[in-house]
């Protein structure tokens, strides 16, 4: 199988990471939704990454859906989420506010780099959004003694949460800064694993 997109989207990050978690083997096609848009499209018609293409050529879309696939390919014993129950909604709740959260910081690169005159309230609103979610996660996982924010193994919340702010560091230093100390030590603890030094790419938005 093979994997669609570039390594500087938090969305493609957290789907390769947990491939090479699960140990999954995978071709990585690292090709832009601007650049490549066409390549993408024979994929994806939403012209969207992360795309996985299975072995028998069916194209699975969006990393959440991606993700359920994987758990379910690896099996609830090695799945890093759990089956159902509080624990799992809690696990999905906090992955939602990550890739939310994301979301809105690509969305900031965007509107600074394709717009010639950013949109000031959308600005503002993508801003207060950014700065509630790590609001609300800084103190959450402040509260969390254990390594990971569900205990000592780590999930795809843990994954999310990095990647996303790994981005929104390199995209908005001025969002995400010394304000919130137990999330740069959450991103440290995981971008010092091997799977996260591998699977990384400079951030490199799209020109206007």
């Amino acid at each position: 199988m093979f994997l669609i997109g570039q390594y500087d989207s938090p969305f493609v990050r957290r789907t390769a990471i947990a491939l090479r978690l699960y140990g999954l083997p995978f071709e990585h096609r690292p090709w832009s939704t601007f650049g490549d848009a066409e390549k993408v499209a024979a994929y994806n018609p939403l012209r969207r990454v992360p795309t996985l293409v299975l072995d028998d050529g069916e194209a699975l879309i969006e990393s959440s859906a991606i993700l359920d696939y994987l758990d379910e390919l690896v099996g609830p014993e090695r799945a890093m989420i759990e089956r159902s129950g509080p624990e799992r909604r809690r696990h999905l709740r906090i992955t939602a506010l990550a890739t939310g959260l994301a979301d809105k910081a690509v969305s900031l690169v965007y509107e600074r780099v394709l717009r010639k005159e950013q949109l000031k309230l959308w600005v503002e609103r993508c801003q207060a959004q950014i700065a509630g979610v790590l609001a609300v996660l800084e103190r959450e996982r402040a509260a969390v003694p254990s390594p990971y924010w569900l205990g000592d193994r780590i999930g795809h919340a843990d994954i999310a949460v990095a990647c996303a702010l790994r981005f929104t560091g390199e995209a908005h230093p001025h969002l995400f800064d010394a304000r919130y100390p137990a999330l740069k030590a959450h991103v440290a603890r995981c971008e010092a694993l091997p799977a996260f030094q591998e699977i990384v790419q400079p951030l490199a938005p799209p020109s206007g």
